[in-house]
């Protein structure tokens, strides 16, 4: 490792109903329907969206602000086996940023995003958005590891 120092701005804020970690679900695939969640970014920043319109889903990255302090094994909620935070979604990492791919249903106003499918609280700080493009970001054949149909305990 080197002493360079990474630093992180955010864009903008992500609104989302949920308030409390307790609130706020496991993946952006819960609660159905999933609530419609609003994305804003700074002025200087909102120039970026141009051409976005027309895409369906988009790749957020923000900063999970809330996270409690990170823990290298534990055992999912789900799970009965300690498991390595690599090897999990967990939010509670060494760098705790959050990536969701979430439906753009379009804007509101020329620096908000309308989205779902969100996983993170009220206030998160937004890194980035990056359109998802499903013929490189998809990967049916993807093996789901510990995760997966045939896995052994």
């Amino acid at each position: 490792m080197t002493d360079d120092a990474i630093t992180l701005h955010p864009i903008g804020t992500i609104a989302t109903p949920f308030q409390t970690l307790d609130a706020c679900p496991r993946n952006g695939r819960q609660p159905d329907p999933p609530p419609q969640c609003r994305v804003r970014l700074l002025p200087e920043f909102a120039q970026g969206l141009r051409s976005l319109d027309g895409f369906g889903h988009l790749i957020l990255l923000y900063w999970l602000h809330r996270v409690r302090a990170p823990k290298l094994l534990f055992t999912p909620p789900f799970d009965t086996e300690e498991r390595g935070v690599f090897a999990t979604r967990s939010p509670a990492r060494p760098n705790p940023i959050g990536l969701s791919v979430v439906a753009f249903d379009g804007f509101d106003g020329p620096d908000t995003l309308l989205v779902r499918y969100l996983d993170c609280l009220d206030g998160t700080p937004l890194l980035d958005v990056k359109p998802y493009l499903p013929s490189t970001d998809a990967e049916p054949d993807a093996r789901m590891g510990w995760l997966g149909p045939h896995r052994t305990r």
